[in-house]
C-alpha cells in the first residue's frame, strides 16, 4: 500500500516564527494560537521539532509553525556538551537536526516571522538568519521581542541594520504589540480561498512507548520523509506531534509523543508538560499504537502506558519494535515473545501483536492496516435481536449461580453506542452480579464477535430504570 503525505492543514496558509534560541518564539506561538500548547522554558534548546496550531485574525484562518532556535554556525559541538540534557547544553546537541526542522518550516510557509530580542539588540546569529530569510523571497515580517518598556520599544530600529522591513515591537508575554504584529501577518498572508472548512473526522492513531522505543523512527518510515527528529538520546521528542494523511482512501492523523517514563522519574518543567500532553494524545486517538522494546520486552513502565490506555477506553495495537536487532531466531521465537507479552499484559488478551523494525522496514508496511482494522472493530455494531439470541445462549450454556429470587436474571441487551462498543444489559438485580460472571459475558461477545483490539464497555441495569 502506498503512502501519499497530504497538506496537513487543507489549503490553511501557514506563519512560520524563526529566530535565533530563546528569543521567545514559543512564548509568542501560545500568544497567537492563544494556548499554552508549545513548551517554554527559560534556556535554549527547548523547542525541537516543528510544532503547529490554529489562529485566527481579522476573519483569516491560517497556522502557525513554532521552530527550534536556528544556529547557522559551524562551530563543533563540544564532547562535553553530549552527556546529557543538562540547560545550555541540550541546545547544541541537536543544532544540525533543527536546523533541518526550522528548513522545513520554512519551506512550508507562507509568511515568516523573524523573532529577536530587544534586550541583547542585533547579534551575528540574528544577521545570519536574516540574510538565509532573504534569499526564501517570502513574505519575511521582523518582530522584536521582549519590548515590555518604552526605552526597549524605542531601540528596536537598531534591527534595521538586518535589512528587512521595519521593525515591529512586541512583548509575546504580555500580548503588546501582537494584534499589530497579527494585522500585517494577515495583510501579507495569500488570497484566502472560499471553501468551507470541513470538520476534523480523520482517524487519529497516537503513537505511544517509553523513550527511545522508537516512535520517531516508526512515524518517519510509515511518512517516508524526516518529519520529526530521530536520535538515540531518550526523550528527543517532549511535544505532541499531528501528521495528517491519506492512507487507503482515508483521512489519518498520526500523533507522535514524548516518551513516558515512570512518575518517580518525571521531572518537573520540560518533561511534566510532556507526560501531560501524551496523556491528552491519548485521550484525542481513536487508536493507539504502544511500541516495545524487543530487547526488554515488557517492563512495569509498558503496562503502565497500556492501564492509560485502556483507562480512556481507547483501542490498542502492540508493536514490538527493534524485530531486528534479536538474535538468533527460530521457528518458535515469536510464539515465545508472544507468550511473554500474554503473560505480563493478561489484561490486554484481546489485542493483537505486530513484530516489526522500524529501522529496516520490517512489517511496517502492515501497521497502518492493522490499526485501520481495529478501528472497524471499535465502531462495529451488532444488531439487537442477534445479541439477544447470543444472550440466550451464553445464558443456557453457563447459568448465573444462586437460587430462585437470589439468582440474576437477564431480559434483554442492547447496543448503547460505539467507540468503544457499548452494551446495556437490563436485569432482575444487577447487585447479583459477579465480577467473574461479567468477565464471562465479555468472552463470549468476543468469542463470537472478535472487537479484536478495542475494550468493551458492559453496562447492568435494573429493568425497573
Amino acid at each position: 500500500m502506498q503512502i501519499q503525505s497530504s497538506p496537513a492543514f487543507g489549503l490553511k496558509p501557514i506563519v512560520a516564527l524563526v529566530g535565533r534560541p530563546n528569543v521567545g518564539k514559543s512564548t509568542l506561538f501560545n500568544r497567537l494560537v492563544s494556548q499554552r500548547k508549545a513548551i517554554v522554558e527559560d534556556f535554549a534548546g527547548t523547542t525541537r521539532d516543528r510544532l503547529y496550531g490554529d489562529a485566527d485574525w481579522g476573519g483569516r484562518d491560517f497556522i502557525v509553525v513554532d521552530t527550534g532556535g536556528l544556529d547557522l554556525s559551524d562551530a563543533p559541538v563540544a564532547a562535553s556538551e553530549k552527556t546529557g540534557f543538562q540547560a545550555g547544553a541540550e541546545g547544541r546537541l541537536f543544532l544540525a537536526e533543527i536546523r533541518t526542522q526550522v528548513e522545513v518550516a520554512i519551506a512550508e510557509a507562507d509568511v515568516i516571522v523573524l523573532l529577536v530580542d530587544a534586550l541583547t539588540g542585533p547579534t551575528s546569529p540574528d544577521y545570519d538568519v536574516a540574510a538565509l530569510l532573504r534569499r526564501t523571497n517570502k513574505p519575511v515580517l521582523l518582530a522584536v521581542n521582549k519590548a515590555d518598556s518604552k526605552v526597549r520599544r524605542e531601540s528596536a530600529v537598531d534591527f534595521f541594520a538586518l535589512g528587512l522591513e521595519e521593525p515591529i515591537p512586541v512583548s509575546a508575554l504580555h500580548g503588546i504589540g501582537t494584534g499589530d504584529l497579527l494585522d500585517l501577518i494577515v495583510e501579507a498572508l495569500p488570497p484566502a480561498v472560499d471553501l468551507a472548512e470541513e470538520e476534523d473526522d480523520s482517524i487519529k492513531i497516537a503513537l505511544l512507548g517509553r523513550p527511545n522505543v522508537g516512535k520517531s523512527s516508526l512515524l518517519n518510515k510509515l511518512l517516508g520523509i524526516e518529519r520529526v527528529i530521530v536520535s538515540d538520546v531518550p526523550g528527543t521528542t517532549r511535544d505532541t506531534i499531528d501528521t495528517r494523511i491519506t492512507f487507503a482512501g482515508l483521512d489519518l492523523t498520526l500523533i507522535d509523543t514524548a516518551g513516558i517514563r515512570r512518575r518517580g522519574k518525571i521531572a518537573q518543567g520540560i518533561e511534566k508538560y510532556s507526560f501531560l500532553r501524551t496523556l491528552k494524545a491519548v485521550n484525542r486517538a481513536d487508536v493507539c499504537l504502544l511500541l516495545l522494546d524487543a530487547g526488554d520486552m515488557v517492563t512495569a513502565q509498558d503496562a503502565h502506558i497500556a492501564g492509560l490506555v485502556l483507562e480512556e477506553n481507547k483501542s490498542l495495537v502492540l508493536l514490538v519494535n527493534k524485530w531486528d536487532t534479536v538474535a538468533e531466531k527460530h521457528t518458535y521465537t515469536v510464539n515465545q515473545f508472544t507468550d511473554n507479552i500474554r503473560h505480563n499484559l493478561k489484561f490486554l488478551d484481546y489485542v493483537p501483536i505486530l513484530f516489526i523494525s522500524a529501522k529496516s522496514g520490517q512489517r511496517v508496511n502492515k501497521v497502518l492496516p492493522l490499526a485501520l482494522e481495529v478501528q472497524e472493530e471499535r465502531i462495529r455494531r451488532i444488531p439487537t435481536g442477534e445479541l439477544n439470541r447470543l444472550l440466550r445462549d451464553v445464558v443456557a450454556a453457563h447459568p448465573p449461580k444462586g437460587v430462585q429470587r437470589h439468582r440474576l436474571k437477564f431480559f434483554y441487551v442492547t447496543q448503547a453506542g460505539v467507540a468503544p462498543p457499548t452494551f446495556v444489559f437490563f436485569v432482575n438485580n444487577r447487585s447479583l452480579l459477579h465480577f467473574s460472571y461479567e468477565r464471562y459475558l465479555e468472552n463470549e461477545l468476543r468469542r463470537r464477535y472478535s472487537f479484536s483490539g478495542t475494550p468493551l464497555r458492559l453496562l447492568f441495569k435494573n429493568r425497573s430504570e
